[in-house]
Formats: structure tokens, sequence, C-alpha cells
């Protein structure tokens, strides 16, 4: 399984909660059950050409039930051939980013004017919340550290208060909360509309992300 893949989903789980990963031949299988169109995720475990069409089409067969996502590191238009029409795919392909981390870490700069921001850590991961002069959301994420790497996760700037600086301030505490807690690498699955921030910053993209959605009929 790959370094990064690996250092990915072993930092998803203990941010979302999930339940540990169970390792397959082609990656690991994790129980999320936050929701019912979100049940459990199938992660594969190479990155670009090293995920094969043979092992996404075995797992993609095997699932019978609505709630299960398949994550695959290769670009939607290699991976939709693969799939048939009981899989709906996300058409915006995500990426797997990585960010180095130096022995020593800046502070994050201060928050825009008239923002506040909280920090606080529960359960291994800490939490970053920047609310706006009413109290309502502006921004947030989230990150957790295992060992020497950091997932950074569910980043979010409210459409209201975007071009700002408030993304840029979100990332920079979760990376200097990373480096304090002895990671060198982050990593994170972006979307398409963070990555152009996350680049700026310093972060490289290591593979597209493509994910599945089982859509069909429940088969018994």
């Amino acid at each position: 399984m790959d370094a990064i893949v690996r250092a990915w989903v072993d930092g998803w789980v203990v941010s979302r909660g999930a339940a540990p990963p169970v390792r397959e031949p082609w990656g690991v299988t994790i129980d999320v059950g936050i929701q019912a169109g979100h049940v459990t995720r199938h992660v594969f475990g190479e990155l670009n050409d090293g995920v094969g069409r043979a092992a996404v089409q075995k797992v993609a067969g095997a699932v019978t039930g609505s709630g299960v996502w398949l994550k695959v590191f290769r670009h939607p238009a290699v991976v939709s051939r693969w799939l048939g029409p009981d899989w709906w795919i996300d058409p915006e392909p995500g990426c797997l980013m990585t960010l180095p981390l130096p022995l020593t870490t800046p502070p994050p700069p201060p928050p825009p004017a008239g923002y506040r921001v909280r920090t606080w850590t529960r359960g291994g991961v800490t939490r970053v919340l920047l609310a706006a002069e009413d109290g309502s959301l502006a921004a947030r994420g989230q990150v957790a550290v295992t060992g020497g790497t950091a997932v950074v996760d569910q980043i979010e700037t409210v459409p209201d208060h975007r071009r700002r600086g408030l993304g840029q301030h979100v990332v920079h505490t979760l990376r200097a909360t990373a480096a304090a807690q002895g990671a060198h690498t982050c990593v994170l699955a972006g979307t398409p509309a963070g990555r152009a921030l996350y680049e700026t910053l310093g972060w490289q993209v290591r593979a597209p992300l493509t994910s599945a959605r089982f859509t069909g009929p429940a088969r018994g």
C-alpha cells in the first residue's frame, strides 16, 4: 500500500471518528456509518497507474447495497470506463496532496479584522473555527496527527466570506498545530475549488482522486 495513501487513511479515520480500516489485498475498507448515503468506503491503496482495472472491477462487482463508495486515486475519465451504470462518479476529480513541514513552523498570522478565531483539541483532532461578527460560521478546518503525518480535513470557507484570507489562516493554523505535535508531512484530499489555494501554500498534487457511489438496485 502506498505510504501516502496509508497516511491519509490513518488520519482520516481519526478525523472523522470512523471505524479502524480493514486491510484488503487491494487497499482498505472503512466503515463510516455517519449517514445512510455514506456507510462504507473502499479505498484503493495505490496511486495513478498502480491502480489496476481488474481490482476496481472486482471490488465494484461485489457491492450490493446503497451508501457504499469507492475512492480511487486515478482520474475519473479512466475509472468511469471501468464501472457500469450502477455507479455515480463525481465529475469533478479531487486530488491527493502533500506538504512537507519544516522543523520550525512560524505561527499563523492573526485573523482578518472582524473575525473571531477559536482552536481546540479533542479526541486527537484539532479544530479551527473562524466566526463572523454576528457569530455565524465564516471558515473552519481540522487536523488529525498520526505519528509523523497529519491529515488536514474538512476545510471550508462560507461563500460570503471567501477571498479574505480566511482559508489561508485556517490552513496555516492547522499546519502549525501539526508541526507542534511532531508531524513532518501533511496530507489532504482536496477539492477542485480548494486545489488552487493549497498550491499557493506549497502543497503538491500526488494523484487525482475519483469518488464513486453505488446507486444501483440492492442485490440479494
